[in-house]
């Protein structure tokens, strides 16, 4: 390559070199143009947004300081700045004058303002000054630290700032919110966030939770009017539901404000005080008095039952909540209140009474159906009178029959003999009589002066000085222990020696009864006549003995008189026909001796009690006929037939010995009144739950007079022996349990019954009879 080519070549780069620095020239040129015009517009931006700060912080009166490494610098508000030094009293006006200001005011405020400048923490606090209050709010951006200062003056100074109330608001305990228009929380308080569970409101969103879907409704409507609206919510607040009242409030510039009260505690006194009022009706119209309330209007807030009854008003006119003036002239209308000459006068004075603060007297009225009614008239705590009638016209007249009773009582107990108290429970003196005074020598007005159970005792020691008896007798009295008030009864001797008898009975009502009796004749009469009955048992017993060996001396020489009699009469050719007769006189003349004195013994045994029966298994057929057998001789002798009528009877458990012998004795008595021809029947039979034996005779009967006495001792002597043959017949009969009865008119013979129980029982020591 040449060197002309060289030229070109370098020549040729050199334009090319020069063209491309013409092109980079204008490409940069380009470019710092459209970098100045960014930074035009940004620096219009910037100011731009200075500009509305500045108008912001003018538009809301507050100053923004920048501070820097200690320095304070006025961003915006300088006439707020002025304002805040105004409050604060810092002349002249400067940034740094006003921040040493805030620092100087407080330590607590210093040590925050250190914290925001060396730190970048966030503060907010309020200053008070001579004319007002500045509130400080720091916060850092970068190396700057921003102060935004606003002065309240006059009575805005005491409008708490927006930090401060969200902190009063959060510091409640009960849930406060601020809702959206369609109700949804968009601030929240920190019990709001407790009662939902959640750490905040974005959480609870994110959860869909919410205090009371009620409450959030609530707020909505309230938004939709305008208007306040207030409700009562049951919410469950930590497992438990509570009752909240929900105020919700329209703010201005929007949204709603809602706080809750919780009124759980007073909801349920209210549900306890309605169930009070509730049970407390109930319990009215179950009671007997007729109860009536008035409110302060004077109507009828309230009536049991009973009210419409006693007064006949119909229920449904009491619905209506009539006036007690109304019902008053319904009443009058009806005849059912008390006579007045000035009606008009009475009522007026009725209503007075809820003029009255305390409750008034009691009233009783007299209606002209002849009722008595008691009325009670008192404020009702609520407002109005209360009016409670009953009926008292059953107990006057139980009062008045009471009294006439207290008053027999009294007179019946002055016309006793006996001393006679009567002690309450309680230890006082109810009643005594007369007699009580005249016996412990006291008077009726000293024994009223002594009151109780202790007076009276002082009256009577004089008279009866043992003081542990009259300790004892209080015991009965007073003791609240029944067994200690059981009755007491027993005698003690008196001062003058007298020999007293007393007893102690309780009576129903818990009081008791003391009763004193001079019983020293009574004891005087009674040694007397034990003495005597001393005397008699001996005289008895004397006589026992002298029977008993009378008879025993007497029976010795019977038996050898009526042997020897019995020997001679069988003597064949000995003796003569009518030594033989005078044999047969004696020994029958011994034989009726020997059974009179089988009768006095056995008599004497009865007497005594000594006599005992050998009970046994008798049949009455057999019984009957031996008896008839036995005596058959002596009634052919005599002329008389015997008849024997034993039935059905069977058996009988008694004493076959003495069963004879009352048969023999009632044969022997009609053999003695029936004459030649006659006829004795021996009849037995059943009848009514007993056997009856009886024996019938067609003699000449038993005259009305000796009747009554037929069974009497020593009766019938004229007929020979001592009497007792229908004497014993009874008193054996009555041995076996049974009892003896006669028949008879003179001239139509006599029947003797014994009368024997089916389920017979013998005398006390013995055992009882029975039929087979």
């Amino acid at each position: 390559m040449g060197a002309h080519d060289l030229i070109l070549a370098a020549a040729a780069g050199s334009v090319a070199l020069a063209i491309c620095a013409v092109l980079w020239s204008l490409v940069q040129r380009r470019h710092a143009a459209g970098q100045v015009q960014a930074l035009r517009a940004r620096l219009a931006a910037i100011e731009s947004r200075a500009d509305a700060a500045q108008a912001s912080a003018e538009a809301f009166d507050s100053a923004l300081l920048a501070v820097e490494d200690g320095h304070a610098m006025l961003a915006s508000g300088e006439e707020s700045l002025a304002i805040c030094a105004s409050v604060l009293g810092v002349a002249p006006v400067e940034p740094q004058s006003i921040v040493n200001a805030l620092m100087r005011a407080d330590p607590d405020h210093a040590r925050r303002l250190r914290a925001l400048f060396e730190r970048g923490e966030a503060c907010a606090f309020e200053v008070h000054g001579e004319a007002g209050v500045v509130s400080v709010e720091g916060r850092a951006a970068g190396a700057l630290a921003w102060l935004r200062l606003s002065a309240a003056v006059g009575e805005d100074a005491a409008l708490p700032t927006a930090p401060r109330f969200a902190a009063f608001l959060d510091a409640r305990s009960s849930p406060a919110w601020i809702a959206a228009a369609d109700g949804s929380p968009v601030w929240v308080n920190r019990a709001w966030l407790k009662a939902v569970d959640a750490a905040d409101l974005d959480a609870a969103a994110s959860r869909g939770l919410a205090f009371d879907r009620g409450a959030d409704a609530l707020a909505s409507e309230a938004a939709n009017l305008g208007q306040q609206r207030e409700a009562l919510r049951w919410a469950t607040v930590e497992g438990r539901r509570r009752a909240f009242r929900v105020v919700a409030q329209p703010l201005e510039g929007g949204g709603v404000g809602v706080w809750t009260t919780d009124v759980t505690d007073l909801e349920e006194l209210r549900e306890a005080l309605k169930r009070n009022v509730e049970a407390h009706d109930e319990t009215l119209n179950h009671i007997a008095e007729a109860v009536a309330i008035f409110g302060e209007g004077k109507r009828l807030m309230f009536h049991n039952a009973a009210f419409a009854e006693l007064w006949g008003l119909e229920d449904a006119w009491l619905a209506e909540r009539p006036t007690h003036g109304e019902v008053l002239d319904r009443l009058r209308q009806r005849r059912r209140l008390p006579e007045t000459a000035d009606y008009a006068k009475w009522k007026a004075a009725e209503l007075a009474r809820y003029e009255q603060l305390g409750p008034a007297a009691e009233d009783l009225w007299s209606v002209p159906e002849g009722r008595t009614l008691k009325v009670m008239r008192q404020p009702h705590p609520m407002g109005g009178l209360l009016l409670l009638f009953s009926d008292i016209t059953g107990e006057l007249k139980l009062k008045a029959q009471y009294n006439a009773l207290i008053e027999v009582q009294q007179s019946t107990l002055d016309k006793l003999s006996d001393a006679v108290a009567v002690f309450g429970s309680d230890g006082r003196l109810r009643l005594s009589n007369d007699a009580f005074a005249a016996f412990w020598n006291i008077t009726a007005v000293q024994l009223e002066a002594a009151g109780d159970f202790e007076g009276v005792t002082e009256l009577c020691v004089p008279k009866l000085h043992d003081r542990s008896f009259w300790r004892e007798l209080k015991g009965r009295v007073a003791d609240p222990d029944p067994s200690a008030r059981a009755p007491m009864t027993g005698e003690v001797k008196t001062a003058d020696s007298r020999i007293v008898a007393y007893q102690s009975r309780p009576l129903p009502d818990g009081a008791t009864l003391i009763a004193f009796t001079d019983v020293t004749d009574a004891r005087k009469l009674e040694s007397a006549l034990a003495a005597r009955e001393a005397a008699l048992a001996d005289a008895e017993r004397l006589k026992r003995d002298f029977v008993g060996n009378v008879s025993y001396e007497l029976r010795t020489p019977l038996t050898t008189i009526i042997g020897y009699s019995e020997l001679l009469e069988h003597s064949g050719d000995i003796l003569s026909e009518r030594g033989k007769q005078h044999a047969s006189a004696v020994k029958s003349a011994a034989t009726q001796l020997a059974r009179s004195i089988d009768d006095v013994l056995d008599m004497a045994q009865i007497d005594a009690g000594e006599m005992a029966l050998d009970l046994a298994d008798v049949r009455v057929g057999d019984l009957l006929i031996g008896i008839a057998a036995r005596w058959n001789e002596r009634t052919a002798a005599a002329g008389v037939s015997i008849i024997t009528e034993t039935g059905e009877v069977g058996l009988i458990r008694g004493d076959a010995k003495r069963l004879a012998q009352i048969m023999d004795h009632l044969m022997e008595n009609a053999i003695s009144q029936t004459p030649a021809g006659g006829t004795i029947t021996l009849a037995a039979r059943k009848a009514l739950g007993e056997v009856q034996l009886a024996v019938s005779d067609t003699g000449r009967g038993i005259p009305f007079h000796v009747q009554a006495h037929i069974f009497d001792r020593f009766i019938g002597r004229e007929r020979g022996g001592p009497g007792l043959g229908l004497a014993l017949v009874k008193s054996l009969t009555e041995l076996h349990g049974g009892w003896v009865a006669l028949e008879s008119e003179p001239g139509a013979g006599a029947t003797f019954t014994c009368h024997l129980p089916e389920e017979a029982h013998a005398g006390a020591s013995q055992p009882e009879l029975g039929l087979a």
